[in-house]
């Protein structure tokens, strides 16, 4: 695949520019695989020419702007062009957010044009404000902040700390869905993390994760050896290194299976690993809602797991996810409990992993890693025993949940169109019945054939 700069520079050889996140990357030698491109002239005529270049579609992404967007012929990268703001170049760059992002590149030859001192705080890896009011210009950018630095490896300078806490409360007005789209990055970086406590640090958490925020100082029991928000974020460290390295915990075979899992795309350009990520910043949203004094001591948290589910919902509804990725996580949410309660209950037979893995439904397996996460994160009295013990049931259960991940669960010995004529019945809630029981049966071993199946669903 030719390099999407290659094929656009050959038309934008007059005043047009590449400027902002392009440039950045690739003075970091960072793949670039969305350009931004200042143009001081008719902005659409040069769409028109770089589309001509791309064989791909153009649109306007801005009437009231003049931008316009050029996708690749095979959607692997796209680029957006602008007209100048403030007329000038010198004046574009001067409303832009870091210094890193004020770089320009002429796509007719000559130096990088660097007003602000970017290509200083590149080499220092550090991320600077242009100036105090990119802030004002973008509330965003006190999130953008700690997203870039946990993408990039930055650190933020203290002056860019101090403007973005004295303006980030005006996060909280920003479009909900621009603001999804720097925490779902946010949480996909390799350093989610630092990303996080930087988040904090800016003030930005309050504003747009007001509920992550409100865990802080919710003391637990003494099975806890952190308060709710600490727990929190240890269980997305704990994910983080599920998803770096399943093999440690659940051996090469099954190890590599949870990595494929993971690494499926669900929604919202995120996978399920960083659906999984949401599951663990989310699953315990509810536990200030729930608290209750416990007779011996500390505090319990009854229906935390169903009250987090519609929170969750709640949560990502107001960010504007996709209805696919707000079931997923609300899934996670509503069952994270649901393994470590069987752990008294060892050894399972068939019938129990059954109910396990159909009342998890479509996130049985999510779950049940967001389960050791959970678990792996909470080492407070006993903590070695629990830990020891919900790791041997995660690892008897998770190879069957992969296995209905993948399969759906067993093909049925016997339609229910089929099993309604047998039996002389109507479709309805006796006939699901006996369709339920024969699949667990199923499930559990104690029927193989056709013929056995509809002996029990005569029996039944």
């Amino acid at each position: 695949m030719a390099e999407p700069l290659e094929v656009v520079r050959p038309v934008l050889t007059g005043t047009a520019w590449l400027v902002g996140g392009a440039v950045r990357d690739r003075l970091l030698g960072r793949p670039v695989l969305d350009l931004d491109v200042v143009v001081d002239g008719d902005v659409r005529a040069a769409a028109r020419g770089v589309a001509g270049a791309t064989g791909g579609p153009l649109f306007p992404l801005s009437e009231e702007f003049g931008a316009w967007r050029v996708l690749a012929a095979d959607r692997s990268w796209h680029i957006d062009l602008s007209p100048l703001r403030g007329g000038t170049l010198e004046a574009d760059l001067g409303l832009r957010d870091f210094t890193v992002n004020a770089l320009a590149e002429p796509f007719g030859g000559g130096d990088i044009v660097d007003l602000h001192g970017g290509r200083a705080d590149l080499d220092a890896r550090r991320l600077r404000m242009v100036a105090p009011a990119a802030f004002d210009d973008d509330p965003l950018r006190v999130v953008r902040a700690p997203r870039l630095a946990a993408e990039l490896g930055f650190v933020i300078d203290p002056e860019t700390v101090a403007a973005a806490r004295e303006r980030a409360p005006r996060a909280a007005d920003v479009a909900q869905e621009r603001v999804f789209a720097e925490l779902r990055r946010l949480l996909d970086a390799d350093d989610a993390l630092r990303g996080m406590t930087l988040l904090a640090e800016v003030g930005a958490t309050a504003a747009v994760l007001p509920e992550l925020s409100a865990l802080a100082g919710i003391e637990q029991t003494r099975y806890h050896h952190l308060d709710a928000h600490d727990h929190t974020l240890e269980v997305l460290e704990r994910v983080i290194e599920l998803e770096r390295d399943p093999a440690a915990v659940f051996g090469e075979r099954d190890g590599a299976r949870v990595a494929a899992l993971l690494a499926e795309p669900l929604a919202d350009e995120t996978t399920r690993g960083g659906a999984l990520r949401w599951g663990a910043l989310l699953h315990d949203a509810a536990k200030p809602q729930t608290q209750v004094p416990l007779p011996a001591g500390g505090y319990g948290f009854p229906g935390h797991d169903k009250v987090g589910a519609d929170l969750t919902r709640e949560v990502l509804g107001r960010l504007r996810a996709s209805e696919r990725l707000r079931a997923h996580v609300a899934g996670l949410a509503r069952h994270h409990l649901r393994l470590g309660f069987l752990v008294h209950q060892r050894p399972l037979g068939p019938r129990e992993v059954y109910d396990y893995l159909v009342k998890a439904g479509p996130v049985a397996a999510d779950v049940t890693l967001l389960s050791v996460a959970d678990r792996l994160a909470t080492r407070g009295h006993k903590a070695d025993a629990a830990i020891a013990a919900h790791l041997e049931l995660a690892r008897e259960v998770l190879p069957q949940a992969l296995d209905w991940q993948a399969s759906g669960g067993p093909e049925p010995l016997v339609r229910g169109d089929e099993l309604a004529d047998e039996l002389g019945i109507s479709p309805g809630p006796e006939l699901g019945r006996v369709l339920e029981e024969l699949r667990a049966a199923q499930f559990a071993g104690e029927v193989t054939t056709r013929e056995d199946a509809l002996t029990l669903a005569k029996r039944l």
